[in-house]
């Protein structure tokens, strides 16, 4: 099926900043803080409320959780005008121009399949995408076919470190990008947003086959989604660029991504102080560089960026930075590590397949 959306630039809605006064927001899925007793996740939804009552003219109208004292307390903090059980019922009633979706990666799908049937003028949901690539490739048509802007929460495109890297790599600091290293504690959950990093670092360039191995037993499970012990992924760009993913049970906190060049090298990694850093032309050892950290230590900074972004998009007409297109391109890069895991050898994409190769690699 073709999916109109995955065009780079396309406009996905018509331009509604001149008829829209007010901007109604749903949230499906309100959970609880990190870290406050009853908590399962990372209070993810309270980063949206915060990322909504900061951008002039949105309103926080609706919130629907299976919970309605999770609701209830969301209410008492953020504010909101009705309270749903039924996130069904809240897409019907409410005509929503934006909903946020930040429950678990198995019930993604359903939700934003429904807020697009429902009118839904944009969706914001919480990544991974799905739990399996034919999933966030319905999303994807879905959202399309709908005239619905899509969005996934890769907001680390925002963050300052990141974008000063690649504002050196354009400046050519260390000359023509030649390869990628990313590491990370697993390929789905971790690696959906290092994938999208390697697209963000290499201009968008279309990756043309991948190349993985699986080591599956030992490893975790988050949020409700079997992941590997360790993997390997390399990546090969149109643009003769490669990538190299690597995985481990690590601390999150050791992530890193790298970046090489004809004349040196840079460096971004969460556990380095500042996170920046760089081996370029005449320097004989990694040189910090100043970026301005405050986007990125927030744990709800750079998500208030990102969904500003998205609902700029929405009111201009345009592509927002964290679109499904580019999501589905990082999740097609996890699901055929899995895929040339299986069969053992290399795939080329686009990524075609029959069913599940994760569920088929790591048993569940």
């Amino acid at each position: 099926m073709t999916i109109p959306a995955l065009r780079a630039g396309m406009v996905i809605s018509p331009t509604y900043s001149e008829i829209m006064t007010e901007l109604r927001i749903g949230i499906i899925g309100c959970g609880r803080p990190r870290g406050t007793p009853g908590a399962t996740g990372g209070g993810i939804a309270h980063a949206h409320a915060k990322a909504y009552l900061a951008y002039p003219g949105a309103r926080i109208v609706a919130l629907a959780d299976v919970v309605l004292a999770n609701a209830e307390a969301f209410q008492a903090d953020y504010g909101a005008d009705r309270l749903y059980i039924d996130y069904i019922r809240m897409l019907r009633e409410e005509k929503l121009d934006m909903v946020s979706v930040c429950v678990w990666p198995h019930l993604h799908a359903e939700m934003v399949i429904a807020a697009a049937e429902a009118g839904t003028r944009a969706v914001y949901c919480e990544k991974p995408m799905a739990v399996t690539y034919a999933d966030a490739r319905r999303m994807v048509e879905a959202c399309a076919a709908a005239g619905t802007q899509l969005g996934f929460n890769h907001q680390r495109r925002f963050g300052a470190p990141f974008t000063k890297a690649r504002a050196l790599l354009r400046d050519g600091a260390i000359g023509r990008l030649q390869r990628m290293e990313a590491v990370c504690p697993n390929l789905y959950d971790w690696g959906t947003h290092w994938f999208d990093m390697l697209f963000f670092f290499n201009e968008e360039t279309p990756a043309e086959w991948v190349l993985g191995q699986v080591e599956a037993p030992g490893g975790p499970t988050v949020f409700g989604v079997k992941m590997e012990r360790q993997a390997v992924s390399w990546v090969g760009f149109r643009n003769g660029v490669t990538g190299l993913a690597l995985t481990r049970v690590t601390d999150p906190f050791e992530a890193s991504i790298r970046l090489i060049g004809a004349d040196g090298m840079i460096e971004v990694g969460l556990q380095f102080k500042p996170m920046l850093r760089m081996w370029g032309r005449g320097q004989s050892a990694w040189t910090p560089v100043d970026a301005p950290t405050t986007e990125w230590e927030g744990f709800g900074a750079t998500v208030a960026v990102s969904i500003a972004d998205a609902l700029d998009a929405l009111k201009e007409g345009r592509e927002p930075e964290t679109s499904g297109a580019r999501a589905l391109k990082a999740t097609e890069l996890i699901f055929a590590t899995y895929e040339s895991a299986r069969r053992g050898r290399r795939i080329d994409l686009p990524l075609v397949l029959v069913d599940d190769p994760r569920a088929a690699v790591l048993g569940g």
